[in-house]
């Protein structure tokens, strides 16, 4: 059902996408928008469409379901109803009200044409930069759009993490057909087997073969150092430009990984390896984000301007892929919000991101980049984790402490 009243401004502009947008073009916007509404029970959208239509929730609640079965739900005003609903197109879920449901409706071209044409904000340009700054905004605000209208190319998890993630999720499935999957992959079957054999996972003796290496790993961490190990492989460019960047982009999320495995292992009941995994995931949206800067050669000319438009995108492009890739919500929390240092999740006990958070504060410390890093006790990730008496001081002396098992992960996530 379409109805004629509209939301006031303030309302649309907390949504991520809208609020780039002038109080002029939000008016044009409305006038080219439609406002629907929902019974609970009716369907809104219908996987494997591509109607071309943007819906943002004004109000209610949706649920959504995936082509295996899974299920999320998406209330008005929380965090993870600041972007449209099931934006990639085709249509990754079906969407269906649960309550009275709101929604505006906008055609995707109208909203992409209006975002190219976003006013730029020069307030944080620098003299003479004002060349970098608009190629910047370009980017933005081109990319920005495709993305919306699914016309970028988000990367493919690797075949064989694909291949063993589906069959260590089958109640069916074997040792051997777990083993048979990785043994496919002659590569990852050694840095399996290597990894099984190091420091972290020695068992009384050697394994000599992938099939010993899943028994004593077990399925589920299986699952994770397969798909850790692949990630790998998805930080690479043809261009030396843009395979430095991507070298830097992989050098952090190493070391965001194995802080996150260490303080998981530390001061949390949370699996070791999912915090390593979600660790080196927190900023996967960065590699489309630098492949579509190949079409943009003054952008990579210039590596502060790079680097900006990779921190002003990396985290929703990380949160669409890892959704592409079906990965559990836990882990899209961490990609969407793990660059947000205040950032407060709704659980009671410590999350994934928490520990991202935590993780990517350390590391930028260790770097020396402390510059607009928040003190400890103002992030609100750190003060879940101080509930477990995760002090500031007791922090920094547990990560020096842990600096052998740091450097054992380091080691194991190295290119051999």
């Amino acid at each position: 059902m379409t109805v004629r009243e509209n939301p006031d401004l303030s309302r649309l502009r907390e949504f991520q996408s809208l609020n780039r947008l002038s109080d002029d073009q939000l008016v044009v916007l409305l006038n080219r928008a439609e406002r629907k509404v929902y019974r609970p029970g009716q369907r809104i959208l219908e996987r494997g469409a591509r109607d071309g239509m943007d819906f943002f929730l004004l109000d209610g609640a949706v649920e959504l379901t995936a082509v295996d079965g899974g299920k999320t739900t998406i209330t008005a005003g929380t965090d993870q109803a600041t972007s449209a609903i099931a934006r990639l197109q085709p249509r990754m879920f079906d969407a269906t009200a649960i309550k009275p449901c709101q929604f505006l409706v906008i055609e995707q071209s109208v909203l992409n044409n209006l975002l190219r044409s976003a006013p730029l904000d020069h307030s944080d340009t620098k003299p003479g930069g004002d060349m970098d700054a608009d190629e910047e905004h370009r980017l933005l605000m081109e990319f920005y759009a495709e993305l919306r209208s699914n016309q970028v190319s988000l990367p493919s998890m690797p075949d064989v993490a694909w291949k063993v993630r589906r069959l260590a999720d089958r109640e069916d499935s074997s040792v051997d057909d777990i083993g048979k999957a990785i043994t496919a992959d002659p590569a990852m079957a050694a840095k399996l087997v290597r990894a099984c054999n190091s420091a972290l996972y020695r068992g009384y003796g050697e394994v000599h073969n992938v099939r010993d290496a899943v028994v004593r790993l077990g399925g589920r961490t299986t699952r994770q150092l397969v798909t850790v190990f692949a990630m790998r492989e998805v930080f690479r460019s043809r261009q030396p430009e843009l395979q430095k960047a991507m070298d830097e982009l992989w050098h952090e999320a190493r070391n965001v990984g194995a802080l996150a495995y260490v303080l998981a292992e530390s001061v949390t009941r949370l699996n070791p390896e999912e915090a390593m995994l979600a660790g080196l995931l927190h900023n996967i949206g960065a590699v489309p984000v630098l492949v579509h800067a190949e079409h943009h050669p003054a952008l990579v000319a210039s590596p502060d301007a790079l680097r900006r438009a990779i921190e002003g995108l990396q985290s929703d492009i990380s949160a669409a892929i890892l959704e592409n890739w079906r990965f559990p919500d836990v882990f899209v929390e961490a990609a969407r919000h793990g660059d947000d240092w205040h950032y407060e999740c709704a659980h009671d006990k410590p999350q994934l991101v928490d520990l991202v958070i935590v993780s990517r504060l350390h590391t930028r410390i260790s770097a020396g980049r402390n510059e607009g890093l928040p003190e400890f006790e103002q992030v609100p990730a750190y003060r879940r984790l101080g509930a477990l008496e995760l002090t500031a001081s007791r922090s920094l002396k547990l990560v020096s402490a842990a600096r052998e098992r740091l450097d054992q992960l380091q080691s194991l996530l190295s290119p051999r």
